[in-house]
């Protein structure tokens, strides 16, 4: 039976470790494993079992999801020395939740295949609040059946979990996902800004706009945190940059130019020089007011 399965979880960040509460929750028994035990430390507090090495969390375990960085990140900890394949049992799941690069999502599915290993790739959208809430969108992509079989365990955290096709696709998908936000969070700060500059009652504003065509999450999420000058990371800036870059990559290779999301990038990147890589990506506001 599924809910009698092992878990462990890769990756304690903003939005893994609200993850693994809602598996604790759930009453699943879950092993964690972060650079920085600290970063676990009110998981372990809840019940969480703690593992030194991605090896050793992956080892004995049914079902191992990673949520982490970057796609190096991500290569090292699937295929390094201290690897989650160099332990994981046959028959066992893996899902990558990292919004990572197409391509490896494939080499690792592939890679996990030839050890008898299941490999899903499902990155996520909805921040930290859809985290904290449990209403995650995942967007999967591997063989059907091993969808089918998590998809009671990804219903814990998500609601809107859809399968999107071969390995790959969940990973596509979600490139698709932070495409969309580039260019809407563009015009989400030059709208604020507009509004700040001609004098007008911006939460009025807001109140107005949030609600018609011009509606966004981004604008009735993060607008209200842009006006307040929380710029604490419900998604950290640099992992958004990241994202853009995988984006523009991957259209490269399909011959496909994206000038919207090249422009966002650009000025993404002049905030990452100012030091505002662990901020959220509301910080896009800087650019404006500042």
């Amino acid at each position: 039976m599924i809910d009698t399965k092992k878990i462990a979880f890769i990756g304690t960040g903003v939005m893994g470790a609200s993850i693994v509460k809602h598996l604790l929750k759930a009453k699943y028994q879950v092993t964690v494993y972060s650079r920085t035990k600290a970063k676990a430390r009110d998981l372990i507090d809840l019940g969480a079992n703690w593992a030194e090495t991605p090896k050793e969390a992956a080892s004995e375990h049914d079902i191992i999801f990673t949520m982490v960085g970057f796609p190096t990140d991500v290569e090292e900890v699937y295929l390094g020395e201290n690897g989650i394949l160099q332990s994981a049992k046959e028959g066992s799941i893996v899902v990558d939740m990292t919004t990572s690069e197409p391509t490896l999502a494939k080499k690792i599915y592939e890679v996990a295949k030839q050890k008898g290993i299941a490999s899903v790739d499902a990155p996520v959208s909805g921040g930290d609040i859809g985290a904290q809430n449990g209403t995650l969108s995942i967007m999967v992509g591997g063989e059907k059946a091993v969808f089918e079989e998590l998809l009671p365990i990804l219903q814990i955290f998500g609601e809107n979990i859809v399968y999107q096709g071969e390995a790959g696709s969940g990973q596509h998908t979600k490139m698709c996902n932070q495409l969309l936000i580039a260019t809407n969070m563009i015009g989400v700060c030059e709208s604020i800004s507009y509004a700040l500059k001609a004098g007008l009652d911006i939460e009025k504003v807001l109140q107005s706009i949030s609600t018609g065509a011009a509606g966004s999450w981004s604008l009735s999420n993060l607008g209200p945190r842009m006006i307040k000058g929380d710029l604490e990371p419900g998604f950290y800036l640099k992992h958004f940059i990241k994202d853009m870059k995988i984006a523009i990559e991957e259209a490269e290779k399909m011959n496909l130019d994206l000038p919207g999301v090249k422009l966002s990038k650009e000025l993404y990147n002049t905030l990452l020089e100012k030091g505002y890589g662990d901020k959220g990506t509301q910080t896009l506001i800087k650019y404006y007011i500042d």
